[in-house]
């Protein structure tokens, strides 16, 4: 499987931003879980949010009701709506494939290179 991100950059506090991830490849098994995750500096890397074939999304609390996370109808792109941006959404936002299906933010075994997220106060 290959991720391509895109869209990340530098906006204001409260401002709004919208990643998107290309399926370049889906590789031998498919994507069946869609999700992205994020790596601040010296921290360790934390699920945001998953989206299964069917639509059915999950998304960590510290983003819930801010960030919506979408797919296109032919599954070649997923797309990460942020809003309401704060400092501690500073981070590098990775895409990322669980070929088994999506289990909260276990089982991702496949990374794009990410894209990073800057916001100022």
């Amino acid at each position: 499987v290959q991720l391509q991100e895109s869209g990340g950059d530098s906006v204001q506090a409260g401002g709004s931003l919208r990643l998107s991830c290309a399926v370049v490849s889906e590789g031998t098994f498919g994507t069946k879980c869609l999700g992205w995750f994020r790596q601040a500096p010296g921290k360790r890397r934390e699920g945001v949010a998953t989206i299964d074939k069917a639509g059915n999304t999950y998304y960590a609390d510290s983003i819930r009701d801010r960030f919506t996370i979408s797919q296109d109808n032919a599954r070649k792109s997923v797309f990460l709506q942020m809003t309401s941006l704060k400092s501690d959404d500073s981070a590098t936002y990775y895409c990322t494939t669980a070929l088994a299906g999506c289990v909260r933010f276990g089982g991702f075994s496949e990374w794009g290179q990410g894209t990073q997220v800057t916001v100022s106060s």
